[in-house]
């Protein structure tokens, strides 16, 4: 199935749709592969090449909240074709990046996973989470120095020092 054949199979509602909502990242692994075995396109879809191509849809992507300023959750007062091209985009990020994990051998999913499972080690929940800068700092023995220019912030705790940057 080609992309255009997706579209019109996801347009169609009932069952297609709802099984469009529910792809797995391996289906659109598989898909991604087709589509560019169909074209010949994998002698030009080296890392390098997709990186730079997840790049600039991340920059489109960017300019659809340029002069938005904050944008509410639920992206309240947008027209139906912006969220629809907002929804262009994000698929054009996320194929590029299904394809690029493909073509290094990661296993996106595990690799997603794996992340959740590191960052809620790094990160844990409780009482003590506060938001920051960077992201939460939990723990109320934590004393932090804060340096807002994007340089090394040392967090000292009883039981351990560790630096991050911001």
């Amino acid at each position: 199935m080609n992309a255009v054949e997706l579209e019109e199979t996801e347009k169609g509602g009932g069952a297609a749709a709802a099984a469009a909502a529910a792809v797995t990242l391996e289906e659109l692994r598989k898909k991604m592969t087709d589509f560019a075995r169909e074209r010949d396109w994998e002698q030009y879809h080296s890392p390098r090449n997709l990186l730079l191509a997840l790049v600039g849809e991340v920059g489109e992507l960017s300019e659809i909240f340029q002069w938005k300023g904050e944008v509410p959750k639920g992206l309240p007062g947008w027209e139906e074709r912006e969220t629809e091209h907002l929804g262009e985009e994000l698929a054009d990020v996320l194929l590029y990046l299904v394809r690029l994990s493909d073509m290094c051998g990661v296993d996106l999913g595990k690799a997603a996973l794996r992340k959740i499972e590191l960052n809620a080690r790094k990160y844990p929940a409780g009482p003590g989470c506060r938001p920051s800068k960077k992201g939460a700092n939990c723990s109320d023995d934590a004393h932090d120095s804060h340096d807002y220019r994007g340089d090394v912030v040392t967090a000292t705790r009883a039981d351990e020092t560790k630096q991050e940057h911001c």
